[in-house]
């Protein structure tokens, strides 16, 4: 029985984690979305790459330090044509023993000459080599240190832009499952209305106080307020998984959000402000003057292949040599500078130079096009925002207006002064005067999200999380 309880206390207790609902404020779903985004896990690893370039770039002005060994085994030992040196010796002999008289001189006594294949290799050899190599000149290196510095800002400004449009995503997602459900509120609401104002006309028409045709359309407007909150209710569910997507979660996991679509009136800027904060700090303006900067960096580059390499070098060799494994060996060393330069290569170093003086052109005209839309895109924010801003006072007092009105035509129907027409006028009036004013709201709060992308603005602790 212990076993069989204690069984049964771990599978509830594993139901009920796995049934547990991740719920989420606006603060924690960006915290969650900028550890788990992939966009955002691409760009820090792409930091991380510009990192090591960096590294790499530094490398190659470092010295260079090569370590290298062989043993060779002659199956047939290679031969060369060579003088016959035992005819040569033999012909200065007899020549020597003519000229003293020690024997009388007779011509076919010599040898003739002739060349013979001889063998000068040992069948086995070896040789290890260490060799310093430390470069003194060379200017595509001492440009590409500099090259990779520049990528890495790009690479953390992308990471920046990246994190801004993150968080700009999550609070529409966020703010979007809000509005979505706020939306089926306010329908529900409606709903409960109409079947209230149902309930009285059925309990009227049972005492004949009201026509069969009061009730058949209250009845109808019952039934044609269900269907859109299904449609609602479809609609919270795509909210939500989308939401979920931006977060990096399971489509399977549960989720709430904790919040409200409230007003909170914000100082607005002036359009020439906003403007030109929009054209000194917006993040893909910054990254665009960044890789304009690498892109002159590659002019130089390329231009480096007219320019010499010289380098200085060392290095120590041991080596031996024998037929028969009994190693004669000795040491070498050297010490010496190498100078290269090319001095023709078919005009390859002009058309590459030509080519990326074309990219930095290009560069220019993205930044001055960027420049141009993200000053254009600011100014509509701000006067976006001052619109919907005028807006919003005007919806609040109109539901205000449309709560009492439905409420006079409720009294006014019990009172058999009314009719159900001002009921459903009514009724549709206050449900367009909440829809309005929320979804006013709504917008106001994206267009101050969406202003702060435009001008870069990241809070501080953002950016700190992230280089955790």
């Amino acid at each position: 029985m212990r076993k069989i309880t204690t069984l049964a206390i771990m599978l509830f207790l594993s139901l009920n984690i796995s049934g547990q609902i991740k719920t989420f404020t606006l603060e924690e779903a960006i915290v969650s979305a900028l550890k788990n985004n992939r966009e955002v896990k691409i760009a820090k690893m792409e930091v991380s790459k510009a990192d090591a370039a960096v590294d790499e770039a530094f490398g190659y002005a470092l010295p260079s330090i090569d370590l290298t060994a062989n043993l060779a085994h002659f199956i047939e030992k290679p031969k060369t044509a060579f003088p016959d040196f035992g005819a040569m010796l033999t012909n200065a002999t007899y020549s020597i023993l003519f000229d003293e008289g020690v024997l009388p001189e007779d011509e076919n006594k010599y040898l003739p000459l002739a060349t013979k294949l001889q063998s000068f290799a040992q069948t086995n050899s070896f040789e290890s080599k260490i060799q310093l190599t430390q470069i003194l000149f060379n200017s595509a290196v001492f440009r590409g240190i500099g090259a990779s510095q520049i990528y890495l800002s790009l690479s953390e400004e992308q990471l920046k832009s990246s994190v801004s449009k993150t968080i700009l995503n999550v609070k529409k997602a966020f703010y979007g499952v809000l509005l979505s459900r706020q939306m089926l509120n306010i329908v529900e609401a409606s709903l409960l209305n109409a079947e209230e104002n149902l309930s009285n006309v059925k309990a009227l028409h049972a005492q004949g106080l009201t026509s069969d045709y009061d009730a058949l359309q209250v009845e109808v407007m019952v039934e044609n307020i269900r269907p859109k909150v299904l449609e609602l209710k479809n609609i919270v569910k795509s909210a939500e998984d989308g939401f979920k997507i931006i977060l990096g979660l399971d489509q399977e996991t549960d989720i709430d959000v904790v919040g409200m679509i409230e007003y909170n009136q914000e100082s607005i800027l002036s359009v020439q402000n906003a403007m030109n904060l929009a054209t000194e700090q917006n993040l893909d303006l910054k990254s665009l003057q960044i890789k304009r900067n690498i892109d002159e960096e590659f002019i130089a580059i390329e231009r480096s292949d007219y320019w010499p390499t010289i380098a200085a070098f060392g290095n120590f060799t041991y080596a031996g040599s024998s037929d028969n494994w009994n190693f004669q060996t000795y040491n070498s060393t050297l010490v010496g500078l190498s100078f290269t330069m090319n001095l023709f290569k078919g005009g390859r170093v002009a058309n590459k130079v030509e080519q990326a003086v074309i990219a930095v052109k290009q560069t220019d005209s993205q930044i001055n096009l960027t420049r141009d839309y993200v000053a254009s895109q600011a100014k509509n924010k701000v006067l976006e925002l001052e619109r919907e801003k005028s807006q919003i006072n005007a919806l609040i007092r109109n539901e205000e207006l449309a709560s009492k009105a439905y409420e006079i035509a409720s009294t006014r129907y019990k009172e058999g002064v009314g009719t159900q027409l001002e009921i459903k006028n009514a009724d549709v009036e206050l449900r367009t005067a909440r829809t309005n004013k929320l979804q006013s709201i709504h917008n106001y709060i994206i267009s101050v999200a969406e202003l702060d992308e435009l001008l870069g603005e990241i809070p501080a602790e953002y950016l700190e999380y992230i280089k955790k």
